[in-house]
This record gives structure tokens, C-alpha cells and sequence, in this order.
């Protein structure tokens, strides 16, 4: 079993930083794909960035240039720095990690982080 546990959410203003942390832990022999993710009331889960193993990024444009993804493979944690935040960033953010344990690959999430950004 695996677990991704978030971390660094909270209330910040307009302009302000935050920085998110997910860590894997568990029976993980590889992790593939990792992404961020998040959820406002009332629309669906949406992507907001994602990484692969060997550092491939991506971004949704509403992030694009603000969100900076990265990870440590060597401790299994994923991280989403977020400047100049706006108050539509105002979400429940999830991390997602493709996890390789023995000869199967799952998708796990994590229980949610709120950041709320104040105008």
C-alpha cells in the first residue's frame, strides 16, 4: 500500500507564495508520472502541473510562469512552488503519483491540501 500525504497549504494574500509538498510512502519500487491537481466548489478536479521521472514539466496555462513543480526521486516528494497567487488559485490541491510496486503500476492520490488566496 501507498500513501501521499500533502503538506504547506494555508491562507496567504493576493501576490503572496506558498509551497506544497506531497510525500510518497509505502511499498514503491519506481514512481512514473507525478502531478498537482486541484478542486474549487463546484467544478470539477483540474490539472494544474505535472513531472515525469526524468524531469519533464507541464503546466496549465492559468499557472503557467507563477507554479514551478519539481520532485526528489531520492526521497519520493513531490513539491509545487506558487507565486504571485491570485484568489481563482483558491483550492483544495491533491498530489498524484503513478506508483511501480512489483510488476504493477497504480495511480494513488493524496487527501487534499486548501490553499485559500484573499483578494
Amino acid at each position: 500500500q501507498v500513501q501521499l500525504v500533502e503538506s504547506g497549504g494555508g491562507l496567504v494574500q493576493t501576490g503572496g507564495a506558498l509551497r506544497l509538498a506531497c510525500v510518497a510512502s509505502g511499498s514503491i519500487f519506481r514512481i512514473n508520472y507525478m502531478g498537482w491537481y486541484r478542486q474549487s466548489p463546484g467544478k470539477q478536479r483540474e490539472w494544474v502541473a505535472s513531472i515525469t521521472a526524468d524531469g519533464n514539466t507541464g503546466y496549465a496555462d492559468s499557472v503557467k510562469g507563477r507554479f514551478f513543480i519539481s520532485r526528489d526521486n531520492a526521497k519520493n516528494t513531490l513539491y509545487l512552488q506558487m507565486n504571485s497567487l491570485k484568489p481563482e488559485d483558491t483550492a483544495v490541491y491533491f498530489c498524484r503519483a503513478d506508483v511501480v510496486a512489483g510488476s504493477t503500476s497504480r495511480v494513488y492520490w493524496g487527501q487534499g491540501t486548501q490553499v485559500t488566496v484573499s483578494s
